[in-house]
């Protein structure tokens, strides 16, 4: 047995060595040249501690919990999470069986362990989800409590092969999009009424105090499923995620995340897989996705926001997952002012008639927002509908997009990627003339039934190294 004081010992020197490690990563990784990215990649996985729990289990039957699909186990989950943290922490065990449940807060040092037939219900009345500090496409607001919540914990995982069950479908919360293909008609209130998702990024722009954007009930803001909101060592491993009310996996200005295992099956409007916002040292390895929205979505704040936060989301590292539906395989942006560096992606497999893009990269002038040094290598892709490679700098939704923030990208470099049908464009590149996207390198590439070779639009310096499309050699472009 694991005494407290042994595990606390152990954190302390975790972090220490992992603090050095950062140190010394951050030296190394500034000394590695542009001609070896994956190096900065290994040094960073090598700076990311892992989570460790004490030897103790909390089982949640024996706080109240009733396994029926119909009883409320919100107060044993409370009860449960509670007992465990005031005890140096361990595993909060979800036995095999159906638990309805509202929101679940976890603590420092708790793992929330699924066994492998478990299943947690959420339930689908707002009011069991009471407000709490939180963000919503990229807005930091007092909305609907995610569905799981961590905020400002260390050490925390939720893990097990069981399942996370959302319940959200076309009767409850996906209606609340506005979309017609979710349930949506003419006088059902939504996200889109005047008075809700408007007002935010009205109060944001205007500098209001995040305590007084009070939203919740009327509002009609889908909640998070899954929440780490300044947190530090976080893992999520062997999960299945299903029918989520909005995004699923959100790490919120957290940091040292690993995300293992993790199976997402939710076709929900803006049901994207895993969105790490304001966030820094994250593995993402191991997954599938299969997902309403982007598959993996890289944020960094919208607009006004975003500058006010000044968070860079930084040295994300996908590895070895497999992405099905989706808007894209993985995505950097919108929500982008406050920039993405340091993006890795490896031996990935993406496969789809309804996957629209493999890398995506999307922003405009209202959002801004650097976006630099992202790495792709060994990719298998069968069916992709749009393009293999989009780079946007005039993504627009909900209106007019036009801002005064020019956005920058560059350094994308993809290398060892076989595609089957590749869609309409191998690359398609749109920048301004006073910022062009810059710096493309495509090495080793091959790209079958494509409709078009490329669309570029102030583009500079872009490569084609040994890259075939539709069995022809690509040549230099000159630059």
């Amino acid at each position: 047995m694991i005494t407290y004081k042994a595990l606390r010992l152990k954190s302390i020197v975790l972090f220490s060595v992992a603090a050095t490690l950062i140190l010394s990563c951050g030296k190394q990784v500034s000394a590695v040249s542009q001609t070896s990215p994956w190096k900065k990649m290994d040094l960073i996985l090598k700076s990311i501690p892992e989570a460790h729990f004490l030897n103790k289990q909390y089982n949640i039957n024996d706080f109240g919990a009733v396994a029926d699909g119909k009883t409320m186990n919100t107060a044993a989950f409370e009860k449960a999470i509670k007992a465990c943290a005031e005890n140096g922490g361990g595993k909060v065990i979800v036995p095999n069986g159906k638990y309805l449940t509202g929101a679940i807060h976890l603590q420092s040092n708790v793992n929330l362990h699924l066994e492998d037939k478990a299943e947690i219900l959420f339930s689908i009345n707002p009011k069991d989800y009471p407000i709490v500090h939180t963000s919503w496409e990229g807005t930091e607001v007092m909305n609907y409590s995610p569905l799981i919540y961590a905020k400002n914990k260390t050490n925390v995982a939720i893990t097990g092969k069981g399942t996370l069950n959302g319940q959200a479908n076309s009767t409850n919360w996906w209606v609340w999009s506005g979309g017609k293909s979710y349930g949506w008609q003419k006088g059902i209130p939504s996200q889109n009424d005047p008075a809700n998702r408007e007002v935010l990024v009205d109060m944001a722009e205007k500098g209001v105090p995040v305590s007084e954007r009070v939203f919740g009930d009327g509002r009609y803001l889908r909640p998070n499923f899954i929440e780490f909101f300044q947190c530090n060592t976080i893992l999520v491993q062997d999960i299945t995620v299903i029918n989520a009310p909005f995004w699923i996996l959100h790490p919120l200005k957290s940091n040292n995340i690993i995300i293992d295992g993790v199976t997402i099956n939710s076709h929900g409007p803006n049901n994207d897989g895993c969105d790490p916002e304001y966030s820094q040292n994250i593995i993402i390895k191991n997954c599938t996705f299969n997902t309403g929205d982007d598959c993996i979505a890289i944020k960094a704040g919208r607009d006004a926001d975003g500058r006010r936060v000044a968070i860079p989301s930084k040295n994300i590292i996908v590895q070895n997952c497999k992405m099905i539906d989706g808007h894209g395989g993985v995505v950097i942006g919108s929500e982008i002012s406050a920039g993405v560096n340091n993006v890795f992606v490896e031996n990935c497999v993406m496969d789809s008639p309804n996957l629209d893009r493999v890398i995506r990269i999307k922003t405009n002038s209202k959002r801004g927002g650097v976006i630099e040094d992202v790495f792709v290598r060994n990719l298998e892709v069968g069916t992709v509908k749009e393009c293999v490679l989009k780079l946007n700098m005039f993504y627009n939704v909900y209106g007019s997009q036009t801002g005064n923030f020019i956005p920058v990208i560059r350094n994308i470099n993809l290398e060892n990627i076989n595609v089957k049908n590749g869609g309409k464009y191998s690359v398609w590149a749109e920048g301004y003339k006073e910022s062009p996207v810059e710096n493309i390198t495509l090495k080793n590439v091959v790209i079958h039934k494509v409709d078009s070779l490329y669309k570029l639009k102030n583009v500079k310096n872009i490569n084609f190294i040994n890259t075939y499309i539709n069995e022809k050699k690509v040549e230099p472009i000159k630059n």
